[in-house]
C-alpha cells in the first residue's frame, strides 16, 4: 500500500478546506516528499487553465506519482454538479468531469474521483438516480477510451442522499454496469454509516471494486487524532490483498503541513509494523 496526500492543483484559486500542505506547487511537493509520501491525489477545479506540462514535470523532479484526480474541489469551487437541478449546468458538470479525466490520462494518474460531484437527489426528484446511472455510464466510456477508471465514493448521510455506504455503492456500480467504474472508501464516511470499521472494505474488495482509499479519523482530522482503529483497517487491508492507495483527505487542521506530517507518521508507522509483522512479506 502507497500514501498520498490530497492537494490543490495551481489553478484552484479558493483554498480547499481538505486539501493539505501550503506554499506553491513546487512547495507542496517538495514537502510531500520530505514527509515521506509516496504521491499525490491532485484536486484540480479547472483543468483547462492548469499548464498540464509544467505539473507533469514538476511531479517528475519530485519523483511522486499522481494517486488519482479528485473531483471534490468542483463543487466546493463553482457548484457544479452532475445532479444539478438546471440540465445545463449538470452537462457542464459532466465535461468538467470529462476534463479531469483527461488530466488524469496526461499526469498518468489511474483514477478520477467522483464524490461531492454527483450532487443531491432531493432537487431533482425521483429521476435523480437515473440521471446519475445516465451521467456516470457516459463518462466511464469516456474514461476508458482514455486508460483512466473512475471511483464513486459513499458519502455520509449529512453530505449526500445518494450512495451514503458500501453496500449501496455496490449496488449503484452494477446499476451503471460498466467495467470503468468502481468504489472508494473513506474512513471518515465509513465511521458515519457503517457498523463496522473493517467489514465495508472486505465485502468491496470481495466484489473487486475496492479501487481506492481515503485517510480520515471519525472528526475529520489525521489518523490517530481520533477514535478510528486504523492498525484494524490496514491489517484488513492487507488480509483482503489491497495494494492500492491510501490517501489522505481530510481536515487541515491544526494547519496543512501539521495535520499532512501526523497522517504520515501514524500510517507509516502502522504500514512498517504491518509488514514487520508478515515478515517483510
Amino acid at each position: 500500500m502507497k500514501l498520498a496526500l490530497c492537494v490543490q492543483t495551481p489553478e484552484v484559486e479558493p483554498i480547499l478546506p481538505v486539501a493539505l500542505l501550503s506554499g506553491t506547487f513546487e512547495d507542496k511537493l517538495a514537502k510531500a516528499v520530505r514527509l515521506g509520501a509516496d504521491g499525490v491525489e491532485l484536486m484540480a477545479v479547472d483543468p483547462a487553465r492548469l499548464e498540464v506540462a509544467e505539473v507533469r514535470a514538476a511531479l517528475a523532479r519530485h519523483g511522486l506519482q499522481v494517486a488519482a484526480i479528485g473531483s471534490g474541489g468542483v463543487k466546493f469551487a463553482t457548484g457544479l454538479t452532475l445532479l444539478h437541478a438546471q440540465p445545463e449546468q449538470a452537462e457542464r458538470a459532466l465535461q468538467r468531469l470529462q476534463q479531469l479525466i483527461d488530466l488524469a490520462a496526461a499526469l498518468g494518474a489511474p483514477l478520477v474521483t467522483v464524490g461531492s460531484l454527483r450532487g443531491w437527489q432531493a432537487p431533482v426528484g425521483p429521476d435523480g438516480r437515473a440521471r446519475l446511472v445516465e451521467a456516470l455510464r457516459r463518462a466511464c466510456g469516456y474514461a476508458a477510451s482514455r486508460g483512466v477508471r473512475l471511483v464513486v465514493e459513499p458519502l455520509n448521510r449529512y453530505e449526500a442522499d445518494l450512495i451514503n455506504n458500501a453496500e449501496q455503492g455496490l449496488a449503484f456500480v452494477d446499476e451503471v454496469n460498466h467495467p470503468a467504474l468502481g468504489l472508494l472508501l473513506d474512513t471518515f464516511h465509513v465511521n458515519i454509516e457503517e457498523t463496522s470499521w473493517t467489514e465495508p472494505f472486505r465485502c468491496v474488495m470481495a466484489a473487486g471494486r475496492l479501487w481506492h482509499v481515503h485517510l480520515g479519523d471519525n472528526n475529520r482530522l489525521p489518523p490517530g487524532q481520533g477514535l478510528i482503529d486504523f492498525a484494524a483497517i490496514v491489517h484488513t487491508l492487507r488480509q483482503i490483498g489491497y495494494a492500492g492507495w491510501l490517501s489522505a483527505e481530510l481536515l487541515a487542521r491544526p494547519d496543512p503541513d501539521t495535520a499532512a506530517e501526523q497522517t504520515v507518521r501514524h500510517m507509516r508507522r502502522l504500514l512498517t509494523s504491518l509488514h514487520a509483522a508478515s515478515g517483510g512479506k
